[in-house]
């Protein structure tokens, strides 16, 4: 059975669009899960639009967002997700992120109406579901299990761990690390897994100077990974102020420190094989 991690977009915080990062990539996160017969979306960056593109022109009829939080960043791409406006289409966003007292709906429905967005989200024709849960929260897509966390990020985020034919990948972002010890919901979620993408907008240095964000590092990254045995782990939600040169030199690092390590650049796509092995490839 298929199973593919397409990595649309990569850049945390806010999209850069310059000739200086489009190497790993500018658009903001969005990451797309083929498992067998789901398709599964994490995040709505501005990723999103080319992977709605995608969908058009591949003849996808059906997704499941999962969103791990509503900061802009994460769902700027969904009032340009082409699909959304076409009625033979059905798409179910789910998200835990709590603590806001507002639901999915509402969140976005406010993202999309004057004077933030000029065509409000009732305009989309598509079969829109939305489904709230609680972070922790267990559930099935189709034979694909999807397991919950949630995340230290201001105003609550959550990771998912998404399982299918003995396989795993996990997708913490938008998290921040305690500064002793191992943060144990993300430690349990991501056991075992196949593939890690973890957020890694920080060098140790930077860090120091900007706890409280809820964002992570990449040695913390290494860290949890070995500690969980995991297979391998993506470096994610790249800052925006780090260019292909500073990504390229964290990359180094990074599998300096630990060999299975690599950062996430738009348009690869990451083939999980039966034995959990990873190949990575450039998004068709």
């Amino acid at each position: 059975m298929s199973f593919s991690v397409n990595f649309w977009g990569v850049r945390g915080t806010l999209a850069t669009p310059l000739a200086s990062h489009l190497g790993y990539g500018g658009n903001t996160s969005c990451v797309e899960v083929v498992c067998g017969d789901q398709v599964i979306v994490l995040d709505a960056g501005t990723g999103l639009r080319q992977l709605g593109k995608r969908f058009i022109r591949d003849g996808v009829g059906e997704a499941t967002l999962l969103l791990s939080h509503t900061h802009l960043d994460h769902i700027a791409g969904f009032p340009f997700f082409e699909p959304g406006y076409r009625p033979d289409f059905r798409l179910k966003v789910m998200g835990g992120h709590g603590g806001t007292g507002s639901c999915l709906r509402q969140v976005l429905e406010k993202a999309m109406e004057a004077p933030l967005f000029p065509v409000p989200l009732s305009t989309m024709r598509a079969c829109v579901g939305f489904e709230d849960f609680r972070p922790g929260a267990e559930f099935a897509l189709g034979e694909v299990r999807v397991r919950t966390a949630e995340l230290n990020h201001p105003g609550g985020a959550v990771g998912y761990r998404i399982e299918h034919d003995g396989r795993s990948v996990c997708y913490v972002t938008d998290t921040e690390h305690p500064e002793t010890g191992f943060d144990r919901a993300v430690l349990g979620l991501i056991e075992g897994a196949d593939l890690v993408i973890y957020d890694s907008s920080y060098t140790d240095e930077e860090y120091a100077a900007r706890r409280g964000w809820g964002h992570s590092t990449w040695r913390e990254g290494v860290r949890l990974a070995r500690e969980a045995g995991a297979k391998r782990l993506c470096l994610f939600h790249h800052d925006p102020d780090h260019d292909d040169t500073r990504m390229a030199a964290i990359e180094r690092e990074a599998r300096a420190e630990w060999t299975p390590v690599f950062a996430a650049r738009e348009g690869a796509r990451v083939e999980l094989s039966g034995h959990g092995s990873v190949k990575r490839a450039a998004v068709a």
